[in-house]
């Protein structure tokens, strides 16, 4: 129903915040990932939101980016996730991060999202995976998402980075921290995987 709620920041919550829109003040709920981006009270915010009507409640959920609020839509058109539970999802990891676990099919990191079991997170990956872009999102930032787990078959097809990821990951680095590693070399498109291991090492130090 409503693209878009733009207005002043009246107040603010883990959970909640209020948007004052010409004197109207306009609660919409938001992740903890939101909420801690939210500009202070005061200040003008934009949140790109999601309407839920049930027959006893009118809920708008706000989200600072289109992406973020992309992966809600997702998330909720699996069986078993509803807002609250995408919510979840939303408040223990962003939209990127959300988007590269999925992909990288780490049930683990999933299921430490409050409300999120390991047969839903299972579920979110076995009806997501396919539908999903990794080119959408940002390596650097989604690299902090998973613990472990092996590389998404989708990651850029890059023989240098691979092979500097896995070696790191055989060096008993942790996959996400090797991923960050690599993706903070400057250049590293053009590097050979000796190099690139050796830069990415120091970044590691």
């Amino acid at each position: 129903m409503f693209a878009y709620v733009k207005g002043i920041v009246a107040d603010i919550a883990e959970d909640c915040c209020v948007i004052d829109v010409h004197d109207v003040g306009i609660n919409v709920h938001i992740s903890a990932q939101t909420a801690a981006r939210m500009p202070g009270i005061g200040q003008e915010a934009r949140l790109y939101t999601y309407t839920s009507v049930r027959e006893d409640a009118f809920w708008l959920y706000g989200f600072l980016s289109k992406g973020d609020l992309e992966m809600f839509r997702h998330c909720i058109s699996v069986s078993g996730i509803g807002p609250k539970g995408a919510l979840g999802l939303l408040s223990a990891m962003d939209g990127d991060q959300l988007r590269f676990a999925i992909l990288a099919q780490d049930v683990k990191a999933l299921s430490k999202a409050p409300g999120i079991g390991k047969r839903t997170a299972e579920r979110l990956v076995l009806e997501l995976k396919d539908k999903l872009d990794y080119a959408a999102a940002d390596l650097s930032r989604e690299a902090e998402a998973c613990e472990g787990g092996r590389l998404p078959g989708n990651l850029p097809d890059h023989p240098g980075k691979r092979e500097a990821v896995e070696a790191l990951v055989a060096l008993g680095y942790g996959q996400s921290e090797a991923m960050k590693a690599v993706s903070q070399v400057e250049g590293a498109e053009s590097l050979d995987s000796s190099v690139l291991l050796k830069q990415a090492l120091k970044k590691l130090f």
